[in-house]
């Protein structure tokens, strides 16, 4: 936990902050409305005796009380899909809309992408982008099992990616759901602080400056790009956006969040940001008993 220690001056209550990463993280799916309504998901999990706990904030979000969610019957007929509570905070942001085109940036194993398709009620044009080769047949099978007809699957490089293959020249929406130090997941993953350095962070956060800089390229005027990650560190989260808002033509706007957060950051480390950044929401594990995240909203302004 050492690595946590430079949060301290930033987060409320340090102390159940730590002791929250401490605590393993149970289990939480999606309910997949493409293939069934809650209704006859939460039927679906009562005849197998799962039991669950809707969430507040957003009832196709299901805490469930077993150790192994996808060997569930709801999970093996594409029912529900195991998807972190706080993961699915980028899509609901994201706001997509039926019809329109959206652009997930990284998009495997495929946990947002279908997300997204399903909030479109699976009634547009999901491009789903990754990098990594290898993570590509993951994207592809969540996208079968869960009947995303609506998406596309592409291998590019996110920071030069072409539109060259479509006969659009804009998305209407991007989510950039940044490769990152994983900070905040840290219950499901007590390694993820071992090979932590200042050294990565500082590497992660070029490349993600690139990625959310051709998102806010690839968008229309007026669209949306969401930029999220599950770290804690500054570097990749409010700077990546100030990167955003000096090189290119967007703004940071507000948006509604059921979970309790904190605001982003105007200031880390002597450097400052634009005061909208206090738009953002920065969610650790001890104010919702989730993972820890960060989720800015952007408008392209031309």
């Amino acid at each position: 936990m050492e690595p946590l220690e430079r949060y301290r001056p930033i987060v409320d209550d340090f102390e159940a902050f730590l002791a929250a990463c401490r605590r393993p993280l149970g289990n939480a799916v999606r309910v997949n409305t493409i293939t069934a309504s809650v209704e006859r998901a939460l039927a679906a999990l009562e005849a197998e005796d799962v039991g669950y706990e809707q969430a507040d904030w957003n009832p196709r979000v299901l805490r469930l009380e077993t150790d192994s969610p996808g060997s569930t019957w709801s999970s093996f007929h594409g029912f529900t899909h195991g998807q972190e509570e706080v993961s699915v905070v980028p899509p609901v942001v994201l706001d997509p809309q039926p019809g329109e085109r959206v652009w997930d940036c990284c998009a495997a194993p495929g946990g947002k992408a279908t997300q997204i398709a399903a909030l479109m009620d699976d009634c547009g044009t999901v491009v789903a982008n990754d990098s990594n080769l290898g993570r590509i047949s993951a994207l592809r099978f969540n996208a079968e099992r869960l009947g995303a007809t609506s998406l596309a699957v592409t291998n590019q490089d996110a920071r030069n990616y072409s539109l060259k293959p479509f006969s659009f020249d804009a998305f209407d929406r991007a989510l950039v759901d940044a490769p990152c130090s994983c900070e905040g997941t840290i219950r499901k993953n007590p390694d993820a602080l071992d090979d932590w350095s200042e050294d990565h962070i500082a590497s992660v956060s070029g490349i993600q400056k690139g990625i959310l800089r051709r998102a806010v390229q690839a968008t229309r005027e007026g669209g949306t790009v969401v930029y999220s990650t599950c770290t804690f560190a500054p570097e990749e989260n409010e700077a990546v956006v100030q990167h955003a808002l000096d090189a290119e033509d967007c703004r940071v706007v507000e948006f509604d969040l059921g979970l309790e957060h904190s605001p982003g950051l105007t200031e880390w480390d002597g450097e400052e940001f634009d005061s909208t950044l206090e738009r953002a929401a920065r969610i650790y594990p001890h104010q919702n008993d989730t993972g820890g995240f960060f989720v800015a909203k952007l408008e392209v302004t031309a």
